[in-house]
């Protein structure tokens, strides 16, 4: 075999997505892009705020000598104490640059964090439904994931997420709002799950970290507001980027910021920052970097979202489909009118929709909308989802 029968085993397993794009390549060739409802990509179909143009084209204007250089391998500190003070403004706590690194976006952070924390053999927790590409990154560095299924409103359940702690856990993965589901885990939430799993450790005599992946943060509805997790548990780490709340996913920038008094920070922050080095990234990208120092209060419009949202949501409801509102993010995750969620897809595509099946975030009998699409292709896709309802049964 050409490649590895490891990688050609993923290959199978992560291909759902890329496999719904390119039927949605193929539909949209035969009956054109109006006519076919693609919601499988979470890529953001908004434009970066004017500030970010507006400093994107001053710097262009008014170059910095140097300003492509290397940089320390933790970025730059002028970058970094822009995201510690917004960061101590939110918590209350004493962030200084020193316990942020800047990187290669969220899915580079992770990979630092993991690469920096897991030996063989050690395992991290992830909540499903979750962001498949945890299971591969989890892999790249030794690890052995274990899933822990929801609750129905897809909440934590704290009871199952106990028994499947053991001496060899080192991490659970949270992901709030969460891919794919757009639901918020509130503070109470946070605040029983810090405690388990500082008593866990005690038992244990271990550290169970616990790993927030926060790229959509920042986009969240009804006037809610996303907990820190650095409030209820001093073993925490939040991983991060701009691919979402800046709309800028191309350009592969985020941070891993560490709690001010995690155990053995100086430690892990030196780890963290030798990972980020040794794993080819070696530092994030210069020119994002200096962008996004004056960005850290910005973010895109959520209104535009919040509305596309309020219409899709409220039209499968219309139609019988059940889904738990989401409080961020851009996705539905409904449950699928067939048991088997793959099928449902496959129907669904009579209709030019095109959806991913829960199978590929670990839970199946669900399927994920992604709403971060033109309003116009949501609306049109109204009469397809009407057809797909009535096909199925739905009231």
């Amino acid at each position: 075999m050409t490649i590895s029968r490891k990688i050609a085993g993923f290959l199978s397993q992560a291909s759902w997505i890329r496999k719904m794009f390119e039927e949605g390549e193929r539909l949209r060739a035969i009956y054109g892009a109006d006519k076919v409802y693609d919601f499988t990509l979470g890529n953001p179909d908004v434009e970066p705020p004017a500030s970010f143009k507006e400093e994107l084209r001053r710097l262009a204007a008014n170059p910095i000598p140097g300003m492509h250089r290397y940089m320390s391998n933790a970025g730059y500190e002028e970058t970094r104490r822009a995201v510690a003070e917004v960061l101590a403004e939110e918590t209350g706590l004493p962030f200084r640059a020193r316990h942020v690194i800047m990187t290669v976006g969220a899915g580079g952070g992770l990979n630092v964090v993991l690469k920096t924390l897991l030996d063989q053999g050690d395992e991290v927790i992830v909540l499903a439904p979750y962001f498949v590409e945890y299971r591969f990154y989890v892999d790249n560095h030794g690890g052995i994931i274990k899933e822990v299924t929801t609750g129905p409103d897809f909440q934590p359940d704290l009871a199952a997420l106990e028994k499947a702690i053991t001496p060899r856990t080192k991490a659970v993965i949270i992901n709030s709002p969460n891919n794919p589901t757009g639901v918020v885990y509130g503070a109470g939430c946070l605040g029983e799950l810090g405690r388990l799993l500082d008593k866990k450790g005690e038992e244990l005599g271990t550290t169970i970290y616990l790993i927030s992946d926060e790229p959509y943060a920042k986009i969240v509805y009804d006037g809610l507001k996303v907990p820190s997790v650095f409030q209820f548990t001093r073993n925490s780490i939040v991983v991060t980027s701009h691919s979402k709340d800046l709309a800028l996913p191309g350009e592969r920038i985020g941070y891993v910021a560490v709690h001010p008094d995690i155990n053995e920070g100086d430690l892990l922050l030196e780890g963290l920052v030798f990972s980020n080095r040794i794993l080819g990234f070696v530092n994030a990208p210069a020119l994002m970097q200096r962008l996004v120092t004056g960005l850290q209060r910005e973010k895109v419009d959520i209104a535009a979202y919040q509305e596309k949202r309020d219409l899709l949501y409220n039209h499968l409801v219309s139609l019988g489909f059940e889904v738990v509102k989401p409080q961020g993010a851009f996705y539905l995750f409904p449950r699928s009118p067939l048991p088997d969620d793959v099928e449902f897809t496959r129907v669904a595509q009579k209709y030019n929709i095109l959806v991913v099946p829960g199978s590929g975030f670990g839970l199946p009998g669900y399927f994920r909308v992604s709403y971060c699409i033109n309003k116009q292709i949501i609306l049109n896709s109204f009469p397809a989802w009407a057809q797909l309802a009535r096909e199925l049964g739905l009231s």
